[in-house]
């Protein structure tokens, strides 16, 4: 992939966690690059890495039992893997921020929203708590809070889930990053709201020249919001395209599965397409392509059981990961 306008570039990034049943390999060999200004998605079934992936960048992997074993990640020209803990806090929640998935168990229910948004401010600016409060206010007035100076002083159990994940935007905005990563932004929330929510990225994402790394299960959101996207299976990207190019010709048998699941207005009274099987454990993965076994077309094929095809690129800006891709080579 080109190095032209990339923000945000991962390179063979691999992490695991060692449990007392075994070595749990989250996520291999994982690359990609993100675009100033641009919606990079990743999207996949749970457990396939995506969130652990996130987590990497922001370097907030659980040690132990977690590690990043191999790997770059580069903002700018700098490996966030190779920075000290003062430095990287320097970057995160600064340049590089997050939103999580589950804004209740983010917020501390003991704090006020004021406060905990304060807190990153006063951490990464020079600012004294009287204006800290007043860019407090600000934000919660830019994601559409109202009457955001009552809201501030105000806990997180005071406010529906749609206010919180409005919150925890504010939050992650505060010191306007170049990069904003947004975990599930929409989980469990209603679709008027989940409307709402995306809406606010796109806004703040063109006043700032943002960029969004968006982690998703819904094609749907991917469809409407997406420059590009990564499919990722079982900790290993199975392809990488832009969004159009995705939805016209998946290449991945993965992808074209994901894709058919998607309900449609002309299915009525048909059954929703399945990927046939489940999600392997991370614990016993499949020799051979991880996808094989759910796979309609090489299951069957001995090179599909033994040999795990790498990621490459098939044409200008489509790279897959399968034996049967066209262009791929066997």
């Amino acid at each position: 992939m080109s190095d032209n306008g990339d923000i945000l570039k991962v390179n063979n990034l691999s992490v695991s966690f060692f449990t007392e049943d075994g070595t749990a390999k989250a996520v291999q060999d994982v690359s990609f690059a993100i675009k100033k200004g641009k919606t990079f998605a990743l999207v996949g079934e749970s457990g396939c890495g995506k969130s652990v992936t996130a987590l990497s960048i922001m370097r907030l992997i659980p040690t132990p039992p977690g590690e990043i074993v191999n790997g770059e990640i580069f903002f700018g020209p700098r490996d966030l893997l190779t920075l000290n803990k003062k430095r990287m806090r320097g970057i995160r929640g600064n340049k590089i921020a997050m939103v999580f998935q589950e804004p209740m168990t983010s917020l501390n229910p003991v704090y006020t929203i004021g406060d905990q948004i304060i807190e990153a401010i006063k951490l990464h600016q020079t600012k004294s708590t009287e204006q800290a409060w007043a860019d407090a206010v600000e934000m919660l007035r830019r994601v559409g809070i109202p009457d955001p100076q009552q809201r501030v002083s105000e806990y997180p159990h005071q406010m529906s889930g749609g206010m919180r994940q409005r919150v925890m935007i504010a939050m992650a905005i505060s010191c306007e990053p170049s990069v904003l990563i947004a975990d599930e932004p929409t989980t469990a929330l209603d679709v008027t709201i989940q409307a709402q929510i995306l809406d606010l990225l796109d806004q703040l994402q063109e006043q700032n020249q943002m960029s969004i790394l968006l982690i998703t299960h819904d094609l749907g959101i991917v469809a409407e919001r997406a420059d590009d996207v990564a499919v990722m299976y079982a900790s290993r990207l199975a392809e990488i395209a832009d969004a159009k190019s995705l939805f016209d010709d998946p290449l991945h048998p993965y992808t074209q599965g994901l894709l058919k699941s998607l309900p449609r207005l002309d299915f009525e009274g048909k059954r929703l397409h399945t990927v046939p099987g489940n999600v392997p454990d991370p614990l016993h993965f499949p020799t051979g392509c991880k996808f094989h076994p759910r796979c309609p077309l090489g299951c069957d094929d001995r090179r599909c059981q033994t040999d795990e095809p790498e990621l490459r690129e098939v044409r200008p800006g489509r790279c897959v990961a399968c034996w049967y891709a066209p262009g791929y080579g066997r």
